[in-house]
């Protein structure tokens, strides 16, 4: 018997968690944002003919590879950062 289609969709979202090209799986991400920002990420993803996706991919990762640039592995923010703990500026 063919699957419904709320069927493929369960099927589809359980694998997701496995998913990716590292084999590391993927995560669900449901948010708002303001339209300023929609925007930009619209306009950002079509000069660089890439997805919405990349795009975020690529802004979250440049930042995050900045960050980690500026900790010593050896002192305490090291750690703050990678368990969540709150970090003021």
């Amino acid at each position: 018997m063919a699957k419904t289609a709320a069927q493929r969709q369960a099927a589809y979202r359980t694998r997701r968690p496995y998913a990716g090209e590292d084999g590391n799986g993927e995560r669900r991400l449901n948010l708002w944002i303001s339209t300023h920002t929609a925007l930009a990420i619209e306009r950002l993803a079509r000069r660089y003919c890439v997805t919405k996706r990349e795009i975020i991919e690529r802004l979250v990762s440049t930042e995050e590879d900045r960050l980690i640039a500026t900790l010593d592995l050896d002192l305490p923010e090291w750690d703050q950062y990678f368990t969540g703990a709150p970090v003021t500026q």
